[in-house]
């Protein structure tokens, strides 16, 4: 309850500022709306299904580009932990495709598959997929030996070693890296339904910028946070919170 207070009055606060600097009128109400009139916008929008369907069109790109990254990125990552020639020679190529923009993998993607939103998945799987290798990369080969060598004395090897002692030691970076996988492939999403998308919540934004309705446009921005919030709250976290609780960690107040 004290939590809930404390973020109510922060969202509060930063409402506040918000009106007090529209009330300034630094910007014309045409590039600055009001939170009355992002309200109205997204109201709007909900009410006439063009945000819901957005919504829908968006996380079905986002849900199968995210599956795809998590398989492949995991792949990847246990390859490297587990060979080391693998890591030598794959290793350079996972931290210079981080530095990579998903972005500039559009042009390709169109090139590759046309106009069509498999080159929105594809961006998102090439923006999101390498978070997801190094953090079971980081994981596996992070687990403190004696475990291994504690389970080999007690007769667990091969498919048990794995299954009950490195994979649960490697959780806590694997769900670290699924986060920050999901933030890359969402932000991944946005950018490519940005430059070419039918139906989507970048396609939205695009509309409202050359309508010049920064109403819509501020109201989907508001969206697109929330849908990274709600999925952090019911997925992550709830992961993340039980994950503590094994392992004896506290929670940050």
């Amino acid at each position: 309850m004290v939590v809930t207070t404390k973020r109510v009055a922060f969202f509060g606060i930063l409402i506040a500022l918000w009106l007090g600097l529209y009330a300034t009128h630094i910007w014309s109400p045409m590039i600055f709306p009001s939170p009355a009139d992002t309200w109205s916008s997204l109201v709007d929008g909900v009410t006439q299904g063009t945000i819901p369907a957005a919504i829908v069109a968006s996380l079905r790109r986002v849900v199968i580009g995210y599956a795809l990254s998590f398989v492949a990125g995991m792949a990847i990552g246990v390859a490297m932990a587990r060979w080391k020639s693998v890591q030598q020679m794959v290793g350079p190529l996972v931290l210079g495709m981080q530095t990579l923009p998903s972005i500039c993998w559009l042009p390709l993607a169109l090139l590759w598959w046309g106009l069509d939103e498999k080159a929105i998945i594809t961006v998102v799987v090439l923006g999101s997929t390498f978070a997801i290798t190094e953090a079971a990369y980081a994981g596996f080969t992070n687990v403190p030996p004696l475990y291994r060598r504690a389970a080999l004395t007690m007769g667990v090897n091969g498919v048990q070693l794995l299954r009950r002692v490195m994979i649960p030691a490697a959780l806590p970076s694997i769900i670290t890296g699924m986060k920050l996988s999901w933030s890359f492939a969402w932000r991944s999403l946005m950018g490519g339904e940005l430059l070419y998308s039918d139906v989507g919540l970048g396609q939205l934004l695009m509309r409202g910028r050359d309508l010049a309705d920064m109403g819509t446009v501020v109201a989907v921005m508001v969206v697109i946070v929330a849908i990274g919030l709600l999925v952090n709250q019911v997925l992550f976290a709830p992961v993340e919170a039980r994950l503590h609780r094994r392992w004896g960690l506290g929670l940050p107040a």
